[in-house]
């Protein structure tokens, strides 16, 4: 296609700019030429005759052009959310202005990415010396950083026989980052979180921990935790309350190698690990823990150091919300030798990855011994839910029996790792995708309460 046609074809896909006729102009001249032909075969004219009459009649259509705002008399503003969490929805603004002394009706494309879900094109009316804004619904569903620069516009002169179309730029960066949805939940609700295990945020069954206040006794307190000299002073039996102690580690790995790309029913493994550790850092934060946060594929791609305060959680979040799978295999002993060398401090490592592929690496064993001598080592993962429903349906074929006998197989081998590797002190931990989040924060919970770190 040559670089003429490349530029004719581009006007009609709404870019660029140029003039086009609308459909009443082409419906207009349609009926005119139909008319002509039938009126020169009654009448004897020539084919040129006819040729003449057309041009003359589209000529004098091209003086609507000068009834039309010039291009530099429509303006164009944009806005946008600068800050989109993927497959939520948005509002975004256009406002146009009409300097010139016509008023017009616009259609409208934004130059979003292709990826991106929104109605185009918009349609509005602007009056002569004034301003209109049109307003869009927007859905982002890949992560990333994107730049939006052009908005595209279409306007039409007085009788609405041609269009005008512009290209107006406008730089606009839009950043899409994980699903917080879960996230918020948990600093709604954080006891919905437990319910899954069945338990219950609670403090300390003993007296170690956090004093934190002196509340009434009730049935079921342990009789130790009973502060006599409130008691005798008050005239009723009051209790000392405790909760786990602040201020500890924790340190959130993120496997971003190639099978972290299995599709799930929404989204990707890496998605749901995102948005579980995310969720995890924020429970975490919200206790006033120590967070640090680690993404690694082939190798170490982001490292966040450790603090505290929920105003970290946004420092995470700009740092991994544009971690993308990677072709290569996960790099386990480079992850644990880097966590070595920048965590002195004894902290529970989160492990959020594929739990077969991590049990085929017998090479990081002798390894995550040395890592467990230090700090608390515990994996997550999203568990195969195609081997587990081959393993448990009814075969009616003798391919289905063979593919149920090796989907059990590979249960039994798994089962195998796990207890193996569960013997020398790794803790390791399957779950559904909707469940991710909610069992990654019962099990910080969890250990939190028995004290483990």
């Amino acid at each position: 296609m040559t670089k003429l046609l490349k530029s004719l074809w581009a006007r009609f896909l709404f870019q660029d700019r140029g003039i086009l006729p609308t459909r009443k102009l082409l419906v207009i001249f349609l009926i005119f030429s139909i008319g002509l032909i039938v009126i020169s075969n009654f009448s004897g004219l020539s084919w040129l005759w006819l040729f003449i009459v057309n041009g003359i009649i589209l000529g004098m259509s091209l003086i609507d052009l000068s009834f039309s705002p010039k291009r530099k008399e429509i303006t164009g503003q944009r806005q946008i959310p600068s800050e989109m969490e993927k497959g939520i929805t948005y509002t975004a603004h256009m406002k146009l202005s009409n300097a010139s002394a016509y008023a017009v009706n616009v259609r409208l494309i934004d130059g979003v990415p292709q990826s991106f879900q929104a109605p185009f094109p918009l349609k509005g009316n602007i009056n002569r010396q004034e301003s209109a804004i049109l307003s869009y619904n927007i859905v982002a569903p890949v992560r990333g950083e994107y730049e939006v620069n052009k908005m595209y516009i279409r306007y039409q002169s007085v009788f609405g026989l041609w269009e005008k179309q512009m290209a107006i730029e406008l730089e606009n960066m839009v950043k899409v980052i994980p699903d917080l949805t879960e996230t918020k939940q948990y600093l709604k609700h954080a006891q919905r979180f437990l319910l899954y295990e069945g338990a219950k945020i609670r403090k300390q069954r003993d007296r170690t921990g956090e004093f934190t206040q002196i509340r009434n006794y009730v049935v079921g307190d342990d009789p130790r935790k009973i502060n006599w000299r409130q008691t005798a002073k008050l005239q009723t039996l009051m209790a000392n309350e405790y909760e786990p102690e602040h201020g500890k580690y924790i340190t959130i790995l993120i496997d971003c190698g190639r099978m972290m790309g299995a599709e799930l029913r929404n989204g990707n493994r890496l998605e749901k690990s995102l948005e579980a550790a995310l969720t995890t850092a924020t429970a975490a934060l919200k206790n006033g823990d120590y967070v640090a946060v680690l993404a690694f594929s082939k190798q170490v791609n982001v490292f966040v150091p450790p603090a505290k305060g929920m105003n970290h959680l946004q420092k995470i979040v700009q740092a991994i919300y544009n971690v993308n799978v990677d072709t290569n295999e996960s790099n386990y002993p480079a992850a644990f030798a880097y966590v070595q060398n920048v965590q002195k401090k004894r902290s529970l490592i989160l492990l959020f990855s594929d739990v077969h592929t991590f049990l085929q690496e017998e090479t990081i064993l002798i390894q995550l011994k040395r890592l467990r001598q230090q700090h608390l080592f515990m994996i997550i993962a999203v568990a195969d839910e195609t081997l587990l429903t081959t393993s448990k349906q009814e075969p009616m074929q003798v391919q289905q029996a063979m593919l149920k006998s090796m989907a059990q197989q590979q249960i039994q081998t798994k089962k195998r790792e796990k207890v193996k590797w569960e013997r020398q002190g790794l803790l390791l931990v399957e779950t559904t995708e909707e469940h991710l989040a909610t069992t990654a924060v019962s099990r910080y919970i969890d250990i939190m309460n028995q004290g483990l770190l």
